[in-house]
């Protein structure tokens, strides 16, 4: 199942993608939320479809693609899981995940506009695997446990702004909480849909040029690692955003380094999960 949303912010709706048609769901469901994931709202909603459920509105083709799921509690960010963003970075490979987390009102629908932050020279890109979860996971015993926690999984854009980051003391959270710094989606792919996780070819692009090229295969802790190693920490709650790290070709790591101005157009894939467009504006 590809699970949409659409509407206006603050007014999304929960809807289904079904042969490259967005339907409307919210006559049936309140949203792709904490509760809906809950209380085995992806059962209910695979029943619904099975038993006849497809005749369904279509949604209004010039609504706004929102995120993917309703603003998660937490949205939580592995940095540096790949070992040639890594090297590109001039950072040791982890030993363990790096952990960070960024404000849950960043995540908007995958077409919003990236707001350039105010003072900002550094604002970055990076694509990313996002991992939702579908159930609360609290001291997982082992890793193959973690499979059975994931809702689902999709394109997240985990925009940074390196000098808040990096340059002004503190921790990163600050360089990542800026408003509309993480796009998510066009849909969440349910977790049955994908063959293997662990081998998607993803890619962005500014202004029509090829910036990131990488695989979920080079992933140092993969999602399911992740999710166990994470559980030891804290309760993932459902509907949590996993954002599990990026491949190299971010601004950061280029000689001479290159960030996103007013008027740049980000496009970013994943295989089987769609894309994203982005255009920059001032915040």
């Amino acid at each position: 199942m590809k699970l949409i949303r659409f509407g206006n912010p603050g007014n999304e709706k929960p809807g289904i993608l079904l042969n490259g048609q967005r339907k409307d769901l919210s006559h049936v469901f309140h949203d792709w939320d904490n509760t809906f994931f809950r209380n085995n709202g992806l059962e209910k909603l695979r029943s619904f479809l099975e038993t006849g459920g497809t005749q369904l509105p279509d949604v209004e083709a010039d609504a706004r693609w929102a995120s993917c799921v309703a603003r998660p509690g937490k949205v939580l960010c592995i940095g540096l899981n790949y070992s040639d963003h890594a090297k590109e970075s001039n950072m040791a490979i982890p030993a363990e995940p790096i952990l960070f987390q960024k404000g849950a009102n960043t995540v908007v629908g995958p077409y919003d506009p990236i707001l350039i932050p105010r003072n900002s020279k550094k604002t970055d890109w990076e694509v990313e695997l996002g991992v939702v979860m579908a159930k609360d996971a609290r001291y997982l015993s082992t890793v193959k446990d973690a499979e059975s926690y994931i809702a689902g999984y999709c394109i997240s854009h985990d925009v940074s702004e390196r000098e808040f980051q990096l340059e002004r003391g503190g921790q990163w959270t600050k360089g990542k909480s800026c408003d509309n710094f993480n796009p998510l989606g066009p849909y969440l792919l349910t977790k049955d849909e994908i063959f293997n996780v662990h081998n998607l070819s993803m890619s962005l692009k500014v202004n029509g040029k090829r910036m990131q090229t990488g695989n979920t295969n080079a992933m140092i802790f993969d999602c399911h690692h992740l999710i166990h190693y994470l559980s030891q920490f804290m309760t993932l709650e459902a509907g949590d955003l996993i954002n599990t790290g990026t491949p190299p070709g971010v601004g950061l790591g280029m000689d001479p380094q290159q960030f996103l101005r007013e008027g740049d157009v980000v496009e970013l894939s994943i295989d089987e999960l769609g894309e994203q467009k982005q255009v920059c504006i001032p915040a």
